[in-house]
């Protein structure tokens, strides 16, 4: 069969096809929810994106961002035959347009019965935030560290910020008061396990226990020893939830599982970036990513006949959620709850509290 453009420069193949076949049309749930994608139209970006900034971090050359249309239409053509939804939101970057593409999402993703969360900067005020949780579509924000200052080559000029120099307690106050969504992206070259991220998360969790506080990534928990640092001293907390988006080590999915359980994992993808083609391999508390594209990253390549099979990023992060399962024996029910009923109950719990809020 001919290749499929999804976006960029990612093509649906037949290397993919017998991959889904074999390894995941008869474990993935007719009904899935991606709790964590980018969804912006690529005319907010304000300023393209520096060759010092695409060599600094891997994800920068993947930022070129999906519509909402082809969004809809990449996961129509990567999940064959089943009902898909998502949480989106635009790219949390000062280099492109926050207001512009909040307004994007909110008008665009409600059309498709789709959630959004606004990209949110520290520096607005309580009534800000107010005003963009009552927006069509709207169930809570995105913050994130690199929103503290702009830096046209880095992402990481505030990578060792706390978490509430980039979501402060007044927006904290909002946030909790409306039982809003918070999809958190941590901050620390040391990750989630950093002792600050764990004191700053638990002081969340003591203040504002209303808010649904959604771990992005595991907490940028991508090896085995960054997920024990991390994941394990607040797997105790069942108000914490955590999506699996850009995870592809069957390890961490395992660890996750195990001590967390399937009631609070929810599926997501970091998408448009795992589309890229490829694998990841892991030593100690390092990863090194393998594809077959031309990516300034891509220094350490693999023979053309293994390239020749890679599949898409997020396949591979869905046969490790397949293995993880299998290994700590997950059954269909908890299989279920991570890809869909989980988001789907806190995307409920919020729109209940708003349309309690309006009732005069």
């Amino acid at each position: 069969m001919e290749d499929i453009i999804l976006h960029h420069q990612f093509n649906y193949t037949d290397v993919d096809r017998a991959f889904w076949v074999k390894h995941l049309e008869d474990w993935v749930p007719q009904r899935v929810f991606d709790s964590h994608i980018h969804i912006i139209d690529q005319s907010y970006q304000l300023e393209t994106v520096s060759e010092e900034m695409k060599r600094s971090y891997w994800v920068q050359e993947l930022q070129n961002m999906m519509s909402a249309d082809v969004a809809e239409h990449c996961y129509q053509t990567v999940f064959p035959g089943r009902d898909v939804c998502c949480t989106g939101f635009g790219w949390p970057f000062l280099g492109w347009e926050i207001e512009g593409s909040n307004e994007y999402v909110w008008k665009h993703l409600p059309l498709k019965n789709w959630n959004a969360l606004a990209i949110v900067r520290p520096t607005w005020v309580a009534e800000q935030v107010e005003w963009l949780l009552s927006q069509p579509g709207v169930i809570g924000v995105k913050p994130y560290y690199s929103l503290i200052g702009h830096d046209a080559d880095s992402r990481d000029k505030y990578i060792e910020a706390s978490i509430f120099d980039f979501l402060p307690h007044h927006q904290l106050e909002v946030l909790n008061e409306h039982k809003a969504w918070v999809t958190m992206h941590v901050p620390k070259a040391d990750r989630l396990g950093h002792p600050e991220n764990q004191r700053d998360i638990k002081e969340i969790r003591k203040k504002y226990p209303d808010i649904k506080l959604v771990i992005a990534h595991f907490g940028r928990c991508y090896t085995k020893p960054h997920a024990e640092e991390g994941i394990l001293p607040l797997a105790d907390d069942p108000g914490i939830y955590w999506d699996s988006s850009a995870v592809l080590n069957p390890e961490v999915h395992a660890l996750a599982m195990e001590h967390i359980g399937p009631d609070q994992i929810l599926y997501g993808t970091d998408n448009p970036m795992f589309m890229m083609r490829g694998r990841r391999k892991w030593q100690g508390r390092s990863y090194t990513n393998h594809t077959s594209q031309d990516f300034y990253f891509n220094t350490n390549r693999e023979s053309p006949e293994i390239e020749a099979g890679y599949t898409l990023y997020m396949y591979e992060a869905l046969k490790a959620m397949k293995q993880a399962c299998e290994q700590v024996g997950i059954d269909r029910d908890g299989v279920e709850k991570m890809f869909f009923r989980n988001a789907d109950r806190l995307v409920a719990d919020v729109a209940a509290h708003r349309n309690a809020s309006t009732v005069i």
